[in-house]
């Protein structure tokens, strides 16, 4: 299958270096590119990408607000946060306006490459040190939802597991269950948390982390 990716950055030699480096790549095909979030949104209704690699700060439109206008026409969309930005602040906006990962860039072009394949299956991804960033960021006590009680244990276990960046077939493995079973759980857990995807329910596991412990 091959993933259709928009790059998005208002450097021409960032843009020029990705393709490069991921063209190389069998499976991925580079469709278009943008500098600023503003041509993204129209490559994005032009072209349809099944993801997009998208800058935080350029100038008309910046990624923050390209993400959500474009998660608010186009929801299919994957869209990974790739920049040189690690702010706190940064994370949080892009991750809550639908961001399914945030990247620095110098991530390697393997690590990058298989970020973006997740992406595409629906999988999160943070860059190392992230997700430590955005938890920082909960000022005020934490507010369980009413439903975290009605966890299972393996419910539980699950959502450890996501905290520390497993993948569905990561969990699959260290649990001694199926994949298929993974993904039930998710599902399961997601919706008694009234959490929107695995992005969310990592950043609120490692809020949590303290209390999954428990279950050990």
């Amino acid at each position: 299958m091959t993933i259709r990716v928009l790059l998005v950055d208002d450097q021409s030699i960032i843009r020029n270096g990705l393709k490069a480096l991921l063209e190389l790549e069998p499976d991925l095909q580079i469709v278009g590119n943008a500098e600023n979030g503003q041509a993204a949104l129209q490559q994005a209704a032009a072209l349809q990408p099944d993801v997009i690699l998208m800058d935080i700060r350029m100038p008309v439109m910046d990624g923050i607000a390209a993400t959500r206008a474009i998660m608010a026409q186009f929801p299919q969309t994957k869209i990974l946060m790739l920049t040189t930005f690690d702010e706190g602040a940064d994370i949080t906006a892009a991750l809550q306006h639908g961001a399914i990962g945030y990247l620095l860039k110098d991530t390697p072009s393997e690590e990058l490459a298989q970020s973006i394949r997740a992406a595409h299956k629906g999988y999160a991804h943070l860059s190392p040190g992230i997700l430590q960033k955005v938890v920082a960021q909960v000022s005020s006590p934490l507010e369980l939802p009413v439903r975290f009680a009605e966890l299972t244990a393996r419910e539980r276990e699950v959502l450890k597991l996501i905290a520390r960046g497993a993948s569905n077939r990561e969990i699959a493995k260290t649990l001694y269950i199926s994949e298929g079973t993974v993904k039930n759980h998710v599902t399961n857990l997601l919706g008694r948390l009234d959490l929107r995807d695995r992005t969310q329910a990592a950043i609120f596991a490692q809020s949590v982390l303290h209390l999954l412990d428990e279950i050990e």
